[in-house]
């Protein structure tokens, strides 16, 4: 390492892992957005929590940013390394610490990826309920420095429902144990909940005790076809009435088309604008009895055009594919995402206003959109079209993306529902926080921080 500044950490630990081929920077410098080119100092991945506090007190003492990284799935440039940083990657901090089987938790370290946590937790026969589809790569660290949701919030909420407690090398360096397990702590400020969707700029987790829960009952899965926008939040609502709904997650023909063109097997004969993908209890007769029920309701109304019911778990997890496929199936074509998020009462008029919006302002793009209806969060995928330089479709983004803020914040809705602010959205923040929330953040901030070392230039637009 020729900079005297690696040379320097490399003395005080010796045994620290740093990489600096050119190859490594790049790989380990950027998340999923392609937006930004990956120029990190080096990437340092620590094996303890000893190492990364003595990480953050070098950086403190030299100045050197530190961009904290996960599994990089992110969309909001939050992992994004570009102005020099040292990348300071958890891959290597991923053991299962601890099962505890009587208060039902499991502690792992933040590298550890999801469906590992999925795994260990089924291995005790209980369950650790947040998922979505890059469940195979994400780490537990990033989930929670975004507060992740995915495709069963409807039923479990979000990642911070299930942290019991957190172990934190905050940015002065110091080694926070916050929660320590409790259930019931009235002792002050929950430090815990702050530094859940913080995007690493208060803190680096290096531990995390996770709550499970009782596995789900049988349930089955149901893929509906609907005439139009206006029947989503109808079948939604009958459906949330008369059924225990895991998931319901909706997806249109646009999207459909790129997931099958992907891979995926049809399971509907015909065209239909919008689809949704159902999960419900099925434990018993009556329980299913009633998913037909609803299923005829939606198709007398006029709701329904169309539907299928997983007759196996393979054809379950087939049905499952033609959503959770999506983003996968549009990566190649490098799309301009929002994830955006209302109330649930605010769907029905936020859905005509930004359907009017993006059609009006993407006459050329293709825009594939999905969500997950039942908790009020949308994804926007833009698609470039042929011809179009891409600084030319990124300012349009950009510009769309303004006028998008603005309707959200006329619905009291946020500009990240699930992915954080990181770069793509700092410009936006204002539009979901007053000028007074985003002053007391940035106090946060100065306090777990003061030397703002932790992903600068992530979630404030100037630091």
């Amino acid at each position: 390492m020729s900079d005297p500044r690696l040379a320097e950490l490399s003395r005080r630990l010796p045994a620290l892992r740093l990489l600096a081929t050119a190859a490594e920077l790049e790989h380990y410098g950027r998340d999923w957005t392609r937006r930004w080119t990956p120029a990190p100092l080096a990437i340092a991945l620590p094996a303890g929590a000893e190492e990364v506090q003595a990480i953050v007190r070098w950086a403190n003492e030299l100045r050197v940013a530190i961009v904290p990284s996960g599994g990089r799935t992110g969309l909001s440039g939050g992992a994004v390394a570009a102005n020099g940083e040292l990348v300071l990657s958890l891959q290597r901090m991923n053991r299962l610490l601890d099962f505890n089987a009587v208060d039902r938790t499991l502690t792992v370290q933040p590298g550890m990826v999801l469906q590992h946590v999925h795994d260990a937790a089924r291995e005790h026969g209980l369950l650790y309920p947040v998922d979505f589809a890059a469940r195979g790569s994400c780490s537990i660290g990033g989930n929670i420095a975004t507060n992740a949701g995915g495709i069963r919030v409807i039923r479990y909420g979000n990642t911070r429902e299930w942290i019991a407690g957190l172990k934190v090398v905050a940015g002065n360096g110091e080694l926070l144990d916050l929660n320590r397990g409790l259930i019931k702590n009235s002792s002050g400020y929950d430090f815990r909940q702050l530094l859940i969707g913080s995007e690493g700029t208060l803190g680096i987790v290096v531990e995390a005790t996770l709550k499970l829960t009782n596995p789900p009952p049988p349930s089955q899965v149901m893929l509906l076809a609907l005439p139009d926008m206006d029947a989503l939040m109808q079948v939604f609502a009958l459906f949330r009435a008369r059924l225990v709904l895991q998931a319901f997650e909706f997806f249109t023909d646009h999207a459909l088309r790129h997931v099958l063109a992907h891979g995926a097997q049809r399971a509907i004969d015909g065209d239909y604008p919008y689809y949704v993908v159902c999960e419900f209890d099925a434990a018993d007769e009556r329980q299913q009895e009633a998913a037909l029920s609803a299923f005829e309701r939606a198709l007398e109304q006029g709701w329904v055009s169309d539907g299928v019911i997983a007759q196996s778990e393979a054809q379950a997890a087939a049905l499952w594919r033609l959503r959770e496929g999506i983003t996968e199936s549009l990566a190649p074509r490098r799309p301009y995402k929002n994830d955006v998020s209302v109330r649930v009462s605010a769907v029905p008029a936020f859905l005509h206003e930004m359907q009017a919006l993006l059609a009006r302002e993407y006459p050329q793009a293709e825009v594939v959109w999905f969500g997950h209806i039942g908790d009020g969060n949308l994804h926007i995928n833009v698609l470039r079209p042929d011809g179009l330089a891409e600084d030319a479709f990124i300012a349009q983004c950009e510009h769309v993306t303004t006028l998008l803020a603005a309707t959200l914040q006329r619905h009291g809705g946020s500009i990240s529902a699930e992915h954080g602010i990181g770069l793509v959205k700092r410009a936006y923040l204002e539009s979901t926080r007053s000028a007074a929330e985003i002053a007391l953040m940035r106090g946060v901030r100065q306090v777990f921080d003061p030397n703002g070392i932790l992903n600068p230039g992530k979630l404030f637009a100037a630091d």
